[in-house]
């Protein structure tokens, strides 16, 4: 699972490692990005980490898939642990960039420190309205400057970027990010078709299946950690490892690394 501003291509290079290893790979758009459509005008555009995780679970049983390895980065590895705590039945394993990845609401307003909370201005940026309306009408330069910042050493090309940029265009990609990010500030409702999910998501619960869990050394949104603040998070097998030179977006910076973490649990 992809996250934002990014798409399906952040897997381009690690799908066909994993087929190529006999795998069955699926790599879907999130809500709001690609081809993804709402098929009820009233349904509620929302971004919540609940809707995610249940969104990937909707997908297998659509496609009749009773058990797989969950993996995913920034959005999409967290909606990849919402499921794995939610329905650990489902999940076989569980790969994750950034570690433990549901959020606190309740600590929303918590202030981190300064070098931290400079990292996250476009969060608070769409708070706004204005910021509405800057995503709206500069979607791809956003995106653009975000690339950039939190991959410092990825050496990517203007047609690399516009592939995924693409992916953008959806007409409810403004309205799912910009509730996203309201919603983990408590300043947007959820749906509430997804109550009960977030009230369990509230509690913080453990993630029980088998885990792989990375860090870039160059991410420049979340520096690189040992795994140990968030290793109480994690009851089942846990391995922890960092990844040298890879930034934020870690499958397409280092697909052998992401690959190779999601080959270690299909053999377990």
């Amino acid at each position: 699972m992809h996250g934002f501003p990014y798409d399906i291509h952040s897997y381009v290079d690690v799908a066909p490692q994993l087929a190529s290893q006999g795998c069955r790979v699926i790599v879907p758009y999130l809500r709001g990005f690609g081809t993804t459509r709402f098929r009820d005008p009233a349904t509620l555009r929302s971004g919540e980490q609940a809707a995610i995780g249940a969104d990937l679970i909707a997908l297998m049983d659509a496609l009749g898939i009773k058990r797989a390895v969950f993996a995913g980065h920034n959005w999409g590895g967290r909606g990849a642990s919402v499921a794995a705590v939610l329905w650990p039945d489902r999940c076989a394993g569980l790969v994750t960039v950034n570690s433990y990845l549901i959020q606190d609401l309740s600590r929303a307003m918590v202030p981190l420190s300064p070098q931290y909370e400079a990292a996250l201005w476009y969060e608070y940026y769409f708070q706004l309205e204005r910021g509405r309306a800057g995503l709206a009408a500069n979607r791809r330069e956003i995106a653009r400057i975000l690339w950039d910042q939190w991959s410092p050493r990825w050496d990517f090309d203007d047609a690399i970027f516009d592939r995924a940029a693409r992916a953008h265009d959806n007409p409810d990609y403004v309205d799912v990010v910009i509730h996203s990010y309201r919603h983990r500030f408590g300043l947007a409702a959820g749906d509430s078709r997804y109550t009960d999910l977030q009230r369990r998501l509230a509690q913080l619960p453990p993630i029980t299946v088998p885990s792989v869990t990375l860090d870039g050394d160059a991410d420049g949104v979340l520096p690189a950690s040992d795994g140990r603040a968030s290793a109480s998070k994690f009851t089942g097998r846990r391995v922890h490892r960092i990844v040298p030179g890879a930034g934020h977006n870690l499958p397409q910076e280092a697909p052998e690394a992401f690959a190779a973490a999601v080959m270690e649990l299909v053999k377990a």
